[in-house]
């Protein structure tokens, strides 16, 4: 059964953060990303997004998605939006660089088909 269109606005909108964010972090370097601010919080941004559309993406669909990690992203916009500190930059750029970029491959691969 094909998706609603609610549900796909929100896998679309995980999969447009998760691209944004590539292209912000592009060639971007661990010792610049921890010295720009605007970096950081742009990728914070795109994160919460990833996470919160992630939250309303029904349970049936996660249940029947288990390749796409709904948990992790969620859980890490809930730090996001409750944990501050220096702490949070090395999980952020970890994230962003590696987290996002393959649910990028995924999501392209599961919004294909539908």
């Amino acid at each position: 059964m094909p998706l609603d269109k609610r549900e796909l606005a929100y896998l679309w909108d995980m999969q447009n953060a998760a691209k944004e964010l590539g292209d912000i972090m592009r060639g971007v370097k661990f010792a610049e990303f921890e010295r720009d601010k605007k970096l950081r919080y742009a990728a914070e941004r795109l994160l919460l997004i990833i996470g919160e559309a992630a939250n309303h993406v029904s349970p049936q669909v996660r249940h029947k998605h288990p390749e796409i990690p709904w948990e992790v992203f969620i859980k890490f916009r809930n730090i996001l939006a409750h944990e501050y500190g220096d702490s949070l930059i090395t999980r952020v750029w970890l994230a962003a660089t590696e987290r996002a970029p393959a649910l990028i491959k995924i999501l392209d691969d599961f919004l294909a088909e539908e």
